[in-house]
């Protein structure tokens, strides 16, 4: 069986008009130095579009081999005073400017869902933007939600124009949460598939069961059963975010000394 990713997830809380600030932060300044010192590789970094969630508000995702080099990573954060990496208290000052507080998750890939890496090879423009699932399934049924994004999910997003990027289930909790991720050419696409999952377009009870809109509403009833709640934000990637220009950001990507 294949080792797990591991990864964390932040929702990130922005002062004021500093999230662009924040965001090129986190991807000029910050990978490179995470990448060298703690082989923490960025999956993404994405600005929350407003009026689907929290604001002004950032989602990092941040990648690991598995839970060995996410520990090598809490052992090099916790070294100094302070709970932080003294080597890195300037560019935590700087940091500090732009966020004021936020929720962290450790997540667990599924063994299909691909890596940054994936996505980097396989690049070829960046998406107008992405579906960000919340969901929250009856305890001990991670796995089973995850089982049935893979076995059926993933199809019937596909035939709505939404593309995996990935899916995870939350460690160190109750084996209730997955999160997944997905991606979209095109904002018309997007209303679409808003459009198809509306409860009031099934009232005619003439759906095509194999159109976009029949096979979304007959996989969400498949899941019904364990799923809790759910709830979709729509995410936008920072410039540098690795799903936007296809690499990790490097020391060439900075205009700025901080």
């Amino acid at each position: 069986m294949a080792v797990p990713r591991v990864y964390i997830h932040e929702f990130i809380d922005i002062i004021g008009h500093g999230r662009a600030k924040y965001m090129y932060h986190m991807t000029a300044n910050w990978v490179p130095v995470g990448i060298a010192e703690r082989n923490q590789r960025c999956f993404g970094v994405w600005g929350v579009v407003g009026s689907t969630g929290t604001w002004p508000q950032v989602v990092n995702l941040w990648e690991y081999d598995d839970w060995a080099a996410l520990g090598h990573n809490f052992e090099v954060e916790q070294r100094g005073l302070g709970l932080q990496d003294p080597s890195l208290e300037r560019w935590w000052r700087a940091a500090a400017e732009f966020r004021s507080g936020g929720v962290d998750r450790i997540l667990v890939a599924a063994p299909w869902s691909p890596s940054v890496a994936d996505h980097e090879r396989s690049f070829t423009a960046p998406p107008a933007g992405y579906v960000h699932e919340h969901f929250r399934v009856k305890p001990g049924h991670d796995l089973t939600l995850l089982d049935a994004i893979r076995d059926a999910g993933i199809d019937a997003y596909e035939t709505a124009g939404l593309r995996l990027v990935g899916a995870f289930r939350r460690a160190m909790a109750g084996d209730d949460e997955v999160i997944a991720i997905w991606a979209f050419a095109n904002w018309q696409v997007w209303a679409d598939f808003e459009a198809a999952l509306d409860p009031l377009s099934t009232q005619s009870g003439d759906i095509d069961c194999e159109s976009p809109c029949g096979l979304l509403h007959a996989w969400f009833g498949s899941i019904a059963g364990i799923v809790r709640g759910r709830e979709r934000i729509l995410l936008a990637d920072a410039p540098l975010s690795p799903l936007r220009i296809g690499r990790q950001p490097d020391e060439s990507d900075r205009t700025t000394d901080a």
